[in-house]
Parts: structure tokens; C-alpha cells; sequence
């Protein structure tokens, strides 16, 4: 019996110790992976030195662009280093997700078309596909891919020769975070409704059909939602207590 039991507890103890020897290198192998996120995130905070200007004034003779450049390098010249002019392209974006469409659609009938060999999948045409001609689905999408392929084409083409489709927003880089800091957090200009500054945010976090809003609409539809959310507060407010009377009466 005293046999049987020193030899599980030295079955035990040889599992703790080589299961303790895995936890450590484990533990060891996660803090070096924390440290070095850690490093690289505070080498990196550096390259966040973005800024997103807005109604940018337009003057005449010179485009969006050339006036964005000259007052930066006017009024920030140690710290400014370029800019991109954002351009609406918002017909542009909608041809680009109906490609995307399209293609899922082509995807999916070839994926059909693989496990059913023998038969080409159709579709119909007309309303909402079920009416109208009958056609084969994969020659009907590629050719609908094709088709917006050159809508797309002709249509960067227009954005880059027109220069209306430049708007009065750009995004602005600078050498130091500072500089960027300097100029996101400060009027720059005696109008407080042009060259609004901020913060650039992430490309992924830009909502980009409000940039082709000017900026007295996007206030006023602010303060209007706004003013609607207050409201249907007091209403929800208003209901309770009405609701709560009869509640109060019907438990005394």
C-alpha cells in the first residue's frame, strides 16, 4: 500500500513538474509576444499624424488642391509635409459594389455549374428574376462584369479630368505629432466655418458619402437628429409616467 502510494505521488509530482515547465515557457513565450506588441505600438504612435481638413474656401483660378497646399505651407511650414484631396466619387463606389454583387452572383453559378455538370444553371431577366427571358446565369454576369468594367473606367476618367468632383476636404500629413496635434486642436482661420481641422480617422472608420456634405447641411442634420432623439425622450419619458397612474391606483 505504502508502495502503491509513493509511486502516484511520484506520478503526480512528475506531472506537476513537466506541466509547470510548459506553463512557464508558455507564460514566457506570451510576455515576449506582449512586450514586442507593446514596442511596436510606441514605435508606431508616431505615424498616426494625420489631419482631416474641411471646407476648404475655394479660390478662384486655383483648384482645391493648390489652395490646400499653399496655406499649409503657409501657416504650418515646419511640419507640413503633403495631402490627398478627397474627390466624390460616390456614383464611383456604387458601380464598384455592384460589381461585387455581380460576382458573387457569377460565383455562386459557377460553384453550381461545377457540381452539376451536366446542366448549365439559367436565370430570368425581367423584375427581380422571375420574369422575363431566360438566359444562361454565367455568360449573363460575366457580361454584366464587362459591362460595368467600362461604366467604372469612364467614370474615373470623368472624376480625375472634372474639377468639380474635387471636394473642399483633405486629408493632411505631418513630420511630427505635434505639428499634426498643433493643427487639429486649433482655428485656422478667422471664419470659425472654414478650414474646420480634427483628427484623421481611419480609413475603415470614414463615412465617406457625408464628406460630400457641406457643412452647414451636416450641422443642421446633427441638430435636427439631435433635436429628434430629445424628443422621443420626453415622449418615452411622458408615456411612463402616463402609464405608471394606473399602475400606482390599481396596486393601493
Amino acid at each position: 500500500m505504502l508502495t502503491y502510494a509513493w509511486r502516484m505521488f511520484s506520478d503526480v509530482k512528475h506531472f506537476l513538474r513537466i506541466n509547470c515547465q510548459k506553463l512557464f515557457l508558455t507564460a514566457k513565450v506570451l510576455w515576449i509576444v506582449s512586450t514586442y506588441k507593446l514596442i511596436m505600438l510606441i514605435q508606431n504612435m508616431h505615424l498616426y499624424q494625420g489631419v482631416v481638413v474641411r471646407n476648404v474656401p475655394h479660390v478662384s483660378g486655383h483648384s482645391i488642391s493648390d489652395t490646400v497646399d499653399h496655406f499649409f505651407q503657409t501657416n504650418h511650414p515646419n511640419h507640413y509635409i503633403d495631402h490627398q484631396a478627397v474627390y466624390n466619387a460616390n456614383k464611383y463606389s456604387k458601380l464598384v459594389r455592384k460589381r461585387e454583387r455581380v460576382r458573387n452572383w457569377l460565383d455562386y453559378n459557377k460553384l453550381k455549374f461545377e457540381r452539376h455538370p451536366d446542366r448549365r444553371p439559367t436565370t430570368k431577366i425581367g423584375f427581380l428574376g422571375i420574369c422575363g427571358k431566360r438566359v444562361d446565369s454565367i455568360e449573363y454576369y460575366e457580361q454584366q462584369i464587362k459591362e460595368i468594367d467600362k461604366r467604372i473606367a469612364l467614370e474615373r476618367q470623368r472624376i480625375l479630368k472634372d474639377p468639380k468632383s474635387i471636394m473642399p476636404v483633405a486629408f493632411v500629413s505631418f513630420n511630427s505629432r505635434w505639428g499634426a496635434a498643433v493643427c487639429a486642436q486649433t482655428q485656422q482661420s478667422r471664419n470659425p466655418t472654414l478650414w474646420l481641422t480634427n483628427w484623421a480617422p481611419e480609413p475603415r472608420d470614414v463615412y465617406w458619402q457625408n464628406l460630400a456634405i457641406p457643412f452647414v447641411s451636416l450641422s443642421i442634420r446633427k441638430l435636427i437628429v439631435s433635436l429628434t432623439c430629445v424628443r422621443f425622450g420626453v415622449l418615452l419619458h411622458d408615456t411612463h409616467c402616463f402609464c405608471a397612474i394606473p399602475c400606482k391606483f390599481g396596486g393601493s
